[in-house]
């Protein structure tokens, strides 16, 4: 089989952050983006793990994909020996990568269990590659799903035949170069651009790494999809002009009740959205939800070095020495919410019962 995702079903846009060739997996270097589109090859899984820890290929679904691949890559240069702990020792590097992304650890159960189930070296290495494509092409079908499943949620909630077009917002990236090839939140984003249903996107800079301004904002330009690039402050602002009738948004974890932890700006956005009766829209894979953790307040969250806020690729921002505060990801509480939409379908007014009853 030609495990390689070079076909025409990994063309949905122009844009993609991972390639596989069956040998290697290349990723494009999204830290550097949008002055420079530089890819970079891996052939083991140390590298993987290394660009996930880096932020060099972000973005829940993303991190889960290029993960599987690095398992992948571990089974096809393990000794012959010792192939059984070279595989193993590659998932737990994988695994201690990123802390809050849940998808990354499901991808990593899903090609655990077919680890276990080989018995020979040749079949771990066929085998494993193969889960990978898989993990990808169902992100992607899922992505186009969702879409379509937003799409009627908003219409439902608008009580109207059919739906007329619509300015929304956005925070952070959840686009192609956070899955596997169309995008959660932006792919709904990309629906309604292209069943004419659009008239705007606002697009938070997303503070201290500027996805939104460096990424979403890029992708958006390059498939000609109107976008208007905000400060994250504004958003208040933009929303009491009326102008806005939804927020849409990923996820790097729901919990069982609907609570949802995403990059942090999240949880204000959503505070702002009720007070301006705007709508709450929450795109992720089903593989976001863990349905182990009872409420938001379990999710772990990670905090990352101070630096990051203290200055931009270099250019210091903030006097030397003063305290930095740097969560990635912030909880918003499922009450804020007012759609949670996923491939296996839509949770309106998510809550421990309605969670279950879809995802239990």
């Amino acid at each position: 089989m030609n495990n390689s995702t070079e076909s025409p079903f990994f063309r949905t846009t122009g844009t993609v952050a991972l390639k596989w060739h069956g040998s290697s997996l290349e990723l494009l270097d999204q830290r550097l983006l949008p002055t420079k589109e530089h890819w970079i090859t891996f052939r083991d899984a140390s590298g993987v793990a290394q660009s996930i820890r880096d932020m060099m290929v972000r973005g829940a679904p993303a991190i889960g994909i290029s993960a599987a691949y690095g398992v992948a890559l571990a089974a096809r240069h393990a000794g012959a020996g010792s192939w059984k702990a070279d595989i193993t020792q590659a998932i737990g590097e994988l695994s201690a990568s990123r802390p809050t992304a849940v998808n990354l650890f499901w991808a990593l159960q899903r090609m655990q269990k077919v680890f276990h189930e080989c018995n020979l070296p040749g079949e771990a290495q066929e085998r494993l590659a193969d889960e990978a494509v898989a993990i990808h092409e169902e992100d992607l079908a899922g992505n186009l799903a969702m879409a379509d499943y937003a799409l009627e949620a908003m219409r439902l909630s608008s009580s109207a035949s059919h739906l007329t077009p619509v300015s929304v917002l956005t925070h952070c990236n959840t686009g192609a170069l956070a899955t596997g090839g169309y995008g959660t939140a932006l792919g709904v984003i990309r629906r309604l651009y292209e069943q004419k249903l659009l008239t705007q996107v606002y697009v938070d800079e997303t503070r201290p790494w500027l996805q939104g301004s460096r990424l979403t904002a890029w992708e958006l330009m390059r498939d000609d999809i109107p976008v208007t690039l905000n400060a994250d402050g504004a958003a208040a602002a933009i929303l009491a002009t009326g102008k806005v009738s939804w927020i849409i948004v990923g996820a790097d974890r729901i919990a069982a009740n609907g609570d949802v932890a995403n990059k942090i700006g999240t949880y204000s956005l959503a505070v702002l959205a009720r007070y301006h009766n705007v709508g709450f829209m929450v795109v992720a894979p089903s593989s976001t939800v863990d349905m182990s953790l009872k409420t938001g307040t379990e999710i772990p969250i990670e905090e990352r070095d101070g630096t990051e806020v203290q200055e931009i690729r270099g250019v210091p921002l903030a006097p030397e020495g003063v305290c930095v505060f740097n969560p990635v990801f912030d909880v918003t509480p499922a009450n804020l919410i007012d759609v949670i939409v996923t491939e296996k379908g839509v949770v309106q007014k998510p809550s421990a019962k309605s969670m279950q009853y879809l995802f239990g």
